[in-house]
Formats: C-alpha cells, structure tokens, sequence
C-alpha cells in the first residue's frame, strides 16, 4: 500500500539521513521499499527526481540533495550542448507555402 508521502519527499528523507550522496539504483530500492512502489514506476520516480529542485543529479547516476551542492556540481552549462540542426528542407520552386503544408500534415 503507498504511503501518504509522494515518492520525492521519501526520497528526500533518506537522502537527509545519509548525509552523503547514493547511487539512483539504491535510491530507488529504499524507496519503493518504503512506499510500496513496483519496478513499473522507476522512470516516473526518475522524472520525479529530475524536475524537483530538491535533488541534484550527480556524476556516476548519484543523486544527493541540492542544498548540499555547489551550483556548478548539479547544474549543466547549455552553452556547451550541441544541437542537432536540421538541414533546411528544399523548396521546390513550382508549389506555393499552402501546398507545402498539405503534404507535411498528410505523413
């Protein structure tokens, strides 16, 4: 049965009892532990873990609480990622902007 508490906050209890980083693997294993979660709610408690402030993601899978890290140790600089750029697609001279996007909506 799930406890009252969501996922993040057990998570978070665990992590301000350790007082140290963990790997994700025994993150999730202590919490599912404890709240009772199957194997199926792994990438939701990931995500979880992700778009919550509390947490930071470390090097190596670790997971440790935000407020113990400096900025730069959880924080990714985005002027470093490389973007995919798609090639501009060819525009056959003979058909109009309308025509165009029929054929994209028709795929």
């Amino acid at each position: 049965m799930a406890s009252a508490k969501s996922m993040t906050d057990i998570a978070y209890d665990i992590l301000s009892k350790k007082k140290r980083s963990i790997q994700f693997a025994k993150l999730w294993e202590d919490v599912s532990k404890i709240y009772g979660a199957s194997n199926d709610r792994v990438a939701q408690f990931y995500s979880d873990l992700t778009l919550d402030s509390r947490f930071a993601s470390l090097k190596e899978n670790k997971w440790d609480l935000a407020e113990r890290r400096k900025f730069d140790e959880s924080h990714v600089d985005i002027s470093k990622i490389e973007l995919d750029e798609d090639e501009p697609e060819e525009v056959d001279e003979g058909k109009d902007t309308t025509d165009i996007m029929m054929e994209k909506e028709d795929y």
